[in-house]
């Protein structure tokens, strides 16, 4: 138990680091003087300490639902597949839990961009709704089928069996899973191709639209959302489609584990340095690759065993 509540805080703590690790890549990458990779905790420090100011239109809403957002993402992490052998884990839990909730914090971010009542706000809002529609149902088939293939549909315990045996026999479901769930990792979190996480223009906006009314304390949990959320998607991918490392001592499995997350937020980072940002009305072709490739992962597994 002291393992697994130790590995939820370093991931907790280790969350606005990832972050801030993708941009100052990128800016390396751009020939750009790169931002501190501990940004992150300055720009959290910073919005602590201002004034919380709330639209006249607002509700109670604008007031509850920050906490809310973040609120479904910490109960998420304590579901994640353990670390390291012999860690306690949550077994029973499933893929519609997890997509569960990871939709409840999107549902209440949705809420949060109407209950200003402005138009910015509204346009995100409908936006992330767009996009959601068409990321969950891929989701969840994903990691029902990885789970098939682990021989156990508790996502914890899918993870440990993937670790202590690989199922080299359905490399090809495998690859198809693994393929989809990154293409919903880049969705998700509002990554390029999909959303531009730094951008303030109006025609561009998904997930900076329906903050734009908030500020202060209230910012601040959202955009720890933001981080935790990013955690939640890349601690799944390390542990279902990068299934090493478990079996060394707690310190060699965390050090494995933190470069799988970092290995990760590389491979994000170089992705949007040479991708463009896709148009609204193309998101769906990307999205469907991932369901496509998410049927393929279950059929390839049930009818053709490979």
């Amino acid at each position: 138990m002291t393992i697994y509540l130790m590995t939820i805080a370093i991931l907790l703590l280790i969350a606005p680091l990832l972050l801030s690790f993708i941009k100052a890549l990128k800016m390396w990458l751009l020939y750009k003087k790169p931002i501190s990779i501990f940004q992150g905790y300055r720009n959290f420090s910073k919005l602590m300490q201002k004034e919380t100011l709330v639209s006249q239109e607002a509700s109670i809403i604008t007031r509850v639902a920050p906490f809310l957002v973040l609120s479904p993402l910490l109960a998420t992490l304590l579901f994640l597949p353990p670390v390291t052998h012999g860690a306690f884990y949550v077994s029973f839990v499933d893929a519609f839990t997890i997509t569960g909730l990871i939709s409840l914090s999107t549902f209440f971010l949705m809420l949060l961009g109407l209950d200003s009542a402005s138009s910015f706000g509204g346009m995100g809002s409908s936006r992330e709704a767009f996009i959601a529609a068409l990321v969950e149902p891929a989701m969840v088939l994903t990691i029902f089928s990885v789970s098939m293939m682990a021989g156990d549909l508790g996502v914890g315990q899918a993870g440990a069996n993937l670790t202590a045996h690989f199922p080299k026999e359905h490399t090809a479901s495998f690859l198809f899973a693994g393929i989809s769930f990154f293409i919903l990792l880049v969705a998700e979190n509002g990554r390029i191709p999909v959303d531009n996480p730094e951008t303030h223009l109006e025609l561009t906006m998904v997930h900076e639209a329906m903050i734009l009314d908030i500020s202060g304390v209230y910012l601040a949990i959202v955009e720890a959302a933001s981080s935790v959320k990013f955690i939640i998607f890349s601690s799944l991918f390390a542990s279902l489609f990068m299934p090493f490392g478990m079996q060394f001592g707690f310190l060699a499995a965390l050090v494995i584990f933190l470069a799988k997350l970092f290995l990760i937020a590389t491979a994000i980072a170089v992705i949007e340095v040479n991708t463009a940002k896709l148009r609204l009305f193309k998101v769906p072709n990307l999205l469907g690759i991932a369901i496509v490739f998410a049927f393929l992962s279950l059929i390839t597994f049930y009818v053709l065993g490979a």
